[in-house]
């Protein structure tokens, strides 16, 4: 059975209740081991559906805005506007695609810290208004480009724990706010809010605590000067973990009701975006190249060799890296490990292996060290959690292309949507039955968006 819509850019397989993800990418594998091995994922658009839905039983009334460059591609863009998510877009081209989705200029907060005047003058013709700063400069900038906007002052939070370092810090300090207000009084420019944003990665809490008390300085600050704020944006650093989302709103929840009550008309926004889309995808990819190496080179320096030196072991090379799916690895360790798709017997031997990206770079590695079972060329592995950071702006490097992307949704996600009355027809287009027994081909079966 094909797509509702011809013409459509991608289609989302609605699951019987005797299908499974499992199932599908299973089939998806059988079909491309006989069409050309390509990497591939599986997005579980339902996922997205039920995590909206734990959002607003533990969050409400925060309102989310979906931060574009976590996952642009247009199921995930189209499900969460349905849904009624925000959207913080960091460049015209995010603002772009989520007007065309039809969604309004008050739900779209463009947040890049280094703003390019060209955009700046793109969002002012969009009707696109508020957005964030944190410098003189880009306020002057704003200022000459945007009379109409309408900032976030973003402030600095002291997230950095120990051992770890940033590169590049955003957000001003308490002091330097007095001055930013004073400029934009001078310019004319409207201040309405502050922004801050706690890492993920920050286990100490109590940063919460601090932002949102530096928050509430910063609107007292504001009341001096004659401006009307009425948004605080605590920003995103979500896991997509209902415990880590139960502790910071068990955290932030008593100091938001006694600094910004409802009664204070202070709209309480956050930005979160792997939380969305971390878990709702699965990436497939295929062993390309595979080499027998030396133990000592796939060691991590001052760790004691332990093996049997009879033992072999394995570099692999997969169809895919970092300078495709894997982009996040340059920056940050990979938060998920490969798990192998054959079947293998539990007593089989495990063997020292890494694995690399196609691309021959030295930077293209993507597990420095790992234990598996000996594979060969044409293998499969899959990786679990690649759905943020890894589907947005494609890569020009070496032509590479994003892999294909099959989305789909059970049935009690659909129901869930339904009856929420948040099922678009626009949307409902999109959808199309999958059977218990999928034995379709891909191109009755799906449509992709790559």
């Amino acid at each position: 059975m094909k797509g509702f819509l011809e013409d459509a850019n991608y289609s989302i397989g609605l699951l019987d209740e005797g299908a499974t993800l499992a199932d599908v990418i299973d089939n998806c594998i059988y079909e491309h081991t006989h069409t050309g091995k390509k990497a591939f994922y599986v997005g579980d658009l339902g996922k997205l559906v039920r995590n909206n839905i734990q959002w607003q039983n533990v969050m409400a009334p925060i309102k989310p805005f979906y931060p574009v460059k976590c996952n642009s591609t247009p199921g995930v863009l189209e499900i969460l506007g349905t849904l009624g998510v925000g959207f913080a877009c960091s460049s015209k081209s995010e603002m772009a695609l989520v007007q065309d989705l039809g969604i309004s200029p008050e739900n779209i907060i463009y947040t890049n810290p280094c703003k390019q005047a060209s955009q700046i003058k793109y969002a002012a013709k969009a009707g696109i208004n508020i957005m964030t700063c944190d410098n003189d400069i880009e306020l002057k900038k704003i200022a000459r480009n945007h009379p109409n906007a309408k900032l976030l002052l973003h402030i600095a939070t002291e997230d950095i724990t120990a051992g770890e370092e940033m590169n590049m810090k955003f957000g001003t300090t308490l002091k330097n706010c007095r001055h930013l207000m004073e400029c934009a009084k001078e310019l004319g420019v409207q201040i309405v809010g502050v922004k801050f944003h706690v890492s993920g990665s920050c286990k100490d809490l109590q940063t919460y605590i601090h932002a949102i008390s530096d928050a509430r300085c910063v609107f007292d600050m504001a009341e001096e000067f004659g401006f009307k704020m009425n948004i605080l944006d605590i920003g995103g650093g979500f896991t997509g973990s209902e415990l880590q989302l139960e502790e910071v709103n068990h955290v932030i929840r008593p100091l938001l009701d006694v600094y910004f009550p409802k009664e204070s008309g202070v709209n309480v926004i956050a930005e979160p975006g792997c939380y969305y889309v971390s878990s709702a995808f699965t990436l497939a990819v295929n062993i390309i190249a595979k080499k027998t190496v030396e133990y000592d080179k796939l060691l991590p320096s001052g760790v004691e060799q332990t093996r049997n030196d009879d033992e072999p072991v394995f570099t692999y090379y997969i169809n895919d890296g970092v300078y495709g799916s894997f982009a996040s690895k340059l920056s940050e360790k990979l938060s998920t490990i490969p798990e192998v798709h054959k079947k293998y017997k539990e007593d089989e031997p495990l063997f020292a292996s890494s694995l690399w990206g196609p691309s021959c770079d030295e930077l293209d590695q993507i597990v420095e060290n790992c234990l598996l079972p000996e594979l060969s060329v044409g293998d499969w592995l899959i990786f679990d959690n690649m759905g943020s950071g890894t589907l947005g702006e494609q890569s020009t490097f070496n032509n590479y292309q994003r892999p294909l992307i099959y989305y789909m949704m059970s049935f009690s996600d659909w129901d869930e949507m339904q009856d929420a009355g948040i099922a678009s027809d626009t949307l409902m287009k999109n959808f199309f039955f999958v059977p218990s027994c999928i034995q379709l081909s891909p191109e009755d079966r799906f449509s992709t968006a790559a």
